[in-house]
């Protein structure tokens, strides 16, 4: 029972049930570790590539500095996320064991902590990168947090497509620690990841459908169907090969990147029109983790590369 006398969410309830995490389990779950990770690994990958060769000393501390601030506001990002999306994350079985959905950690201490990170990060990152880095990250934040979360997610079903833009950040964030600027390399990573975050979000919405049902949110597999949203996915697959190849064409990057780039790519196709041709929730999953994949070697041969 909630509260209110009310019966809990089937997926509320099951969490419930869940043994209580510790406190700092609970504020450590609030950043959301494994995607912030991810953003992290791309952040720094965007700010090795910034600097031809191998990294000085003085540039390797510049690279992990810039890296902990960014990983301070990302991880201020999504706890704010949590925040907002409680009554949200309560009806669906991905989020119910979240502290905040949970009432593990009241409304004050979930704004606190994002506050707090917010600014530790965001001081680190003026103090001993540059202002422009700081003002991208901190941008990035009301991005998602803000611009996404309250505003485009409960209101489009192109929430994720609109709001990926401050998904693909991490990149522009790391070479902009590097050099004070944004050069099209860093665009071009930019890119990659605001292309490559539909299908990768669309192929877990797929299989989580109800869940977003019951949630209320505009998803795109609820408001338009299974058939076109795993259409869309296979479209968007194509053009993130196009967007993939570009690096190699701008002089970015060799040959090693570019058959990577494409076997990756062609992987993510396969996956991809397999599951347009014949849906089932275990291929969407499939798919869903093997985007993942697909980022993190795609980014790790970018670096391979750029020392061979």
């Amino acid at each position: 029972m909630s509260s209110h006398g009310q019966p809990l969410p089937a997926a509320a309830a099951q969490a419930a049930a869940m043994p209580a995490l510790p406190l700092w389990r609970q504020y450590y779950e609030l950043t959301k570790p494994r995607v912030v990770q991810l953003i992290v690994f791309c952040a720094l990958i965007g700010a090795v590539l910034a600097v031809p060769g191998v990294p000085s000393w003085a540039q390797a501390g510049r690279i992990v500095v810039a890296s902990l601030g960014v990983w301070l506001v990302a991880a201020a990002a999504a706890a704010f996320n949590c925040l907002i999306e409680k009554t949200i994350d309560v009806n669906m079985k991905r989020t119910a064991w979240r502290p905040t959905a949970r009432g593990q950690l009241s409304d004050w201490q979930a704004l606190l902590f994002s506050a707090g990170l917010c600014i530790l990060g965001s001081v680190i990152l003026l103090v001993w990168i540059n202002p422009l880095t700081m003002w991208l990250t901190f941008a990035t934040f009301v991005g998602y947090a803000i611009v996404y979360t309250v505003i485009l997610k409960p209101l489009t079903p192109q929430n994720i497509v609109i709001g990926g833009a401050s998904g693909a950040m991490p990149p522009v964030l790391g070479w902009a620690a590097m050099t004070d600027h944004v050069g099209p390399e860093a665009l071009m990573l930019f890119l990659i990841i605001f292309i490559w975050t539909p299908p990768h979000f669309w192929a877990l919405a797929l299989y989580r459908v109800e869940d977003y049902r019951k949630s209320g949110l505009p998803m795109l597999p609820v408001t338009h169907g299974n058939a076109f949203t795993r259409l869309q996915v296979l479209l968007y697959t194509l053009i993130l090969l196009a967007a993939c190849l570009l690096p190699y064409l701008y002089g970015m990057s060799g040959h090693v990147y570019l058959v990577a780039a494409v076997l990756l790519n062609a992987g993510f196709i396969a996956y991809a029109f397999r599951l347009w041709r014949h849906y089932s929730d275990a291929l969407a999953r499939k798919t869903f983790r093997f985007s993942i994949i697909h980022l993190s070697l795609l980014f790790a041969a970018l670096l391979v590369d750029h020392y061979v």
